[in-house]
């Protein structure tokens, strides 16, 4: 049966730590047993990260990397056993650039979304100011599209997007709106400040949000509380409330923002000893792990993911260098990861990319050759991430 959930939900969300206005999301139909024909996995939460490499050649000590890096134990422990939810963690030692050169961020969350980049190699917003089309694409071969085909549904939630840039109080719904634009600064009220890293900067990238480079997901350049695609883009607080009413879409793009995603660091630093926290890159990392460790047990104690859930932790692109030697973080976390081995999270060695992740996804949510939808772009010939999960999970076919 669809669910529905409509009207006020007011209340305070401990993750967010405001008030928030409930808008409304349905997921998919499942078969009789709850689960997807397709396999056993049906709801996806992919956590975009930023700019930063799980292994890379020891002569190269910027930026450094996540791997054993003590700024980051709660995504360590995911790895070495030490986290509690060990039997739930799988990842890659492999996870590599989707194409040599594919820099900066915008083209690798473009590629997320369609398995190639379209020529683009910068960082702009789709659209210019006056609404002349910069890097907005117009084809409609692109996995949020096929969803929407499919009767499947998505959802994007953007830290900083729809708040008040004053106050960093929420929304309504009814002034959501599909946020094709970046914007950066202070919260300037007394006491607003990110529920995070406890600052009070925020900075959302539209480079960071895969399907607003789309126009058909992202209905055209139309900013406005009127756009028709504006539900499908809500403020990361919304999550809370989504996975406490189980109205969470079939697949979630969760991105932080600059300060919250590895990208940048804070102004005053981060992490670190008491009265001296770090200013380099291990406060990007530090801020970035303080977030996952907060997401993390969230998302798990709900029952999408309870029930066929899969959280994704996801980098867009190495740094200093495509070569082997520079590989990318990427770790799942499920009830259906591959078996443990020798009490440890099993780490896959198998060669993957974004293709690979988005290829994946295409399996999970049957949009995929298999049942009448093209492979798209380089998923056709790069490997799925089924190694990492047991036999049967992503699609049922194995």
């Amino acid at each position: 049966m669809l669910r529905k959930s409509y009207g006020l939900i007011a209340g305070v969300v401990a993750v967010a730590g405001v008030l928030v206005w409930g808008g409304r999301t349905v997921r998919a139909d499942r078969g009789s047993d709850g689960h997807d024909e397709g396999g056993r996995l049906k709801t996806v939460f992919v956590i975009a990260l930023e700019n930063h490499n799980w292994t890379q050649p020891a002569s190269q000590t910027s930026p450094q990397p996540v791997f054993m890096n003590p700024a980051a134990p709660f995504i360590n422990s995911l790895v070495n056993g030490t986290s509690g939810i060990s039997d739930q963690v799988a990842y890659a030692t492999n996870y590599v650039n989707a194409a040599p050169g594919d820099h900066p961020s915008e083209p690798n969350y473009i590629w997320a979304e369609a398995g190639a980049n379209f020529g683009v190699a910068n960082d702009h917003n789709p659209y210019h100011a006056d609404c002349s089309p910069d890097t907005v694409q117009t084809t409609d071969q692109h996995l949020s599209a096929f969803l929407t085909k499919a009767h499947k549904s998505w959802r994007s939630y953007q830290e900083d997007a729809d708040v008040d840039l004053a106050t960093n109080a929420v929304l309504p719904p009814s002034s959501w709106t599909v946020p094709l634009f970046s914007v950066s600064g202070l919260f300037t009220a007394p006491g607003a400040i990110n529920a995070y890293n406890y600052s009070n900067q925020y900075n959302y990238a539209a480079k960071h949000n895969p399907m607003v480079f789309f126009t058909d997901t992202s209905g055209g350049c139309d900013a406005s509380p009127s756009n028709p695609m504006r539900m499908h883009y809500a403020p990361l607080q919304q999550l809370a409330l989504d996975l406490q009413s189980d109205t969470v879409a079939d697949y979630n793009w969760i991105t932080p923002d600059q300060n919250n995603d590895m990208h940048n660091r804070l102004a005053n630093g981060y992490g670190g000893p008491a009265g001296a926290p770090n200013t380099n890159d291990a406060a990007n990392i530090a801020e970035g792990d303080n977030f996952v460790a907060r997401m993390v047990p969230l998302i798990m104690a709900s029952k999408a993911y309870q029930d066929g859930g899969v959280i994704v932790l996801w980098w867009d692109e190495s740094e200093g260098g495509d070569t082997p030697d520079h590989t990318m973080p990427f770790i799942v976390i499920s009830k259906d990861v591959h078996r443990n081995v020798n009490g440890l999270p099993f780490a896959s060695a198998v060669e993957y990319s974004h293709s690979s992740t988005l290829r994946t996804m295409q399996e999970i949510f049957r949009v995929d050759p298999y049942r009448g939808y093209p492979w798209l772009g380089a998923a056709a010939t790069a490997n799925d991430l089924s190694a990492l999960f047991r036999p049967g999970a992503i699609s049922g076919r194995w």
